[in-house]
């Protein structure tokens, strides 16, 4: 099975981030099954980087990864209540960290963040949320969070995406 990873750069030897910033599901490696989702992320962060063009690096895993008995492995099927709030969670709590070497589920964007961001504020409730988050068609991440889980990400190649 084949992951993709969007960024600025060629990534062929990933590594857990430990930076300050920390993703929907904590801190790691973000992947993502969706060639499409990997290249907006790319563009993203070359525009933020004011490079021309972004790099996707692609990876191949066993096709049975998910079911991997030596992983510790969390999957968020839908965007329900126990995704928002492990997702709100890693947001609010920096210092947060679960036990997990992989989670999988739906990616955040913009719109995710714009209901997330309504709820914080006591704008709206969960249960609204949560409707709301069901009528979005939304790709998906995965997340290796461990030493460990990276050791199954093998590299296989790199595209470059030009900025719009």
């Amino acid at each position: 099975m084949k992951l993709y990873h969007g960024s600025h750069l060629e990534v062929k030897n990933p590594k857990i981030l430990t930076s300050s910033r920390v993703g929907d599901f904590g801190r790691g490696f973000y992947t993502t099954s969706s060639l499409e989702q990997a290249r907006r992320w790319a563009q993203i962060r070359a525009k933020q980087e004011e490079l021309s063009a972004g790099i996707v690096t692609a990876f191949e895993v066993p096709d049975n990864l998910f079911e991997h008995p030596e992983l510790r492995i969390k999957t968020f099927e839908t965007a329900d209540e126990e995704w928002l709030d492990f997702v709100l969670t890693n947001r609010k709590d920096v210092d947060f960290e679960h036990e997990f070497d992989l989670v999988r589920g739906l990616v955040a964007d913009d719109r995710v963040y714009v209901c997330l961001n309504m709820l914080e504020d006591g704008l709206a409730d969960r249960e609204t949320v949560i409707k709301k988050l069901k009528t979005y068609v939304l790709a998906d991440q995965i997340l290796f969070h461990t030493a460990k889980s990276l050791l199954f990400l093998e590299y296989a190649a790199t595209e470059e995406v030009l900025c719009k």
